[in-house]
């Protein structure tokens, strides 16, 4: 595995590999990688000649300095688990290299970039665009992998490589949960012992609403989703929102939109955990819009 902190020298190198045939597929991370970087990794590495990583925790995305200050940083330990599956190339520099001016340029999502996250984080959307964009142009990728975890974040991407004319395939990745439901989280290591035995709970209550989708209105869900936090003194839940699983604008009828989905942010002392899980597909809506 060549390891580069210069993006000169990234660049330079997978530019090379592609002049030679290769193809490029990169999976951006900032780092305490888990199983759940690594699927998308091992399908990056399954679908492409080499497999190009980065690990950088990029600060201009964090809106809450302690989120950054105690985000895990283990670089050896993560490069110990890139060895393991063959990564070809690891990207991992510094602020400095990253940025080195204050960064100025802003974007509009529009709507998609106004709610849930970029509703309760300001600016987080912005720095996730203008690193996954600065990296994009380092690593110059076939295709880029992300999880659907983060099911927004995926939405302003797709958006990001429309506004800036980026020739690179977004690839979306399926959730990898532990086998308690827990969706994988760098986040995760965190949590301390009884957090962690708890935590599964909110894949529990996502599951259950579930089942009372398209059953019960979508304010009585929502409803019912609080509820099952209030009494929890471990849990706060910082929203749930059910939305149109394209534009991700909040819905307040089944009959709005042809497939819905929940989103769920809930913090654990300090660590904030987010998941999604899909609702409903409302066929009479799919039905309507072919006619």
């Amino acid at each position: 595995m060549k390891i580069f902190s210069k993006i000169s020298d990234t660049t330079s190198y997978i530019r090379q590999q592609k002049e030679d045939g290769k193809t490029i597929g990169f999976v951006p991370t900032m780092g305490a990688l888990h199983d759940g970087h690594l699927a998308l990794m091992k399908r990056a590495k399954q679908e492409n000649d080499l497999l190009v990583v980065s690990i950088f925790v990029n600060p201009i995305q964090f809106n809450n300095k302690s989120d950054l200050d105690n985000y895990p940083r283990v670089l050896d330990k993560d490069i110990k688990l890139l060895e393991e599956i063959d990564t070809d190339v690891l990207f991992a520099p510094t602020a400095g290299e990253m940025y080195p001016e204050e960064v100025k340029k802003q974007y509009d999502f529009g709507a998609l970039g106004d709610v849930m996250e970029g509703a309760n984080r300001p600016g987080h959307f912005n720095g996730v665009a203008i690193v996954v964009s600065k990296l994009f142009n380092i690593t110059i990728p076939h295709k880029a992998y992300f999880g659907e975890k983060d099911f927004q974040q995926l939405a302003i991407i797709n958006k990001l490589v429309k506004i800036e004319n980026i020739d690179v395939d977004i690839i979306p990745c399926e959730i990898v949960r532990e086998k308690d439901g827990l969706a994988m989280s760098s986040r995760n290591a965190r949590l301390t012992t009884s957090q962690r035995e708890a935590a599964p709970f909110i894949y529990k209550v996502l599951q259950n609403a579930v089942k009372y989708a398209g059953k019960k209105s979508v304010n009585e869900i929502k409803k019912w989703v609080e509820t099952q936090f209030k009494d929890k003194d471990e849990f706060g839940l910082e929203y749930f929102e059910i939305s149109d699983s394209v534009d991700l604008q909040p819905i307040t009828n089944w009959n709005e939109t042809e497939t819905t989905m929940g989103f769920i942010v809930v913090n654990m002392g300090n660590i904030r955990l987010i998941d999604n899980i899909r609702l409903f597909n409302n066929f009479a809506a799919s039905n309507n819009g072919n006619k």
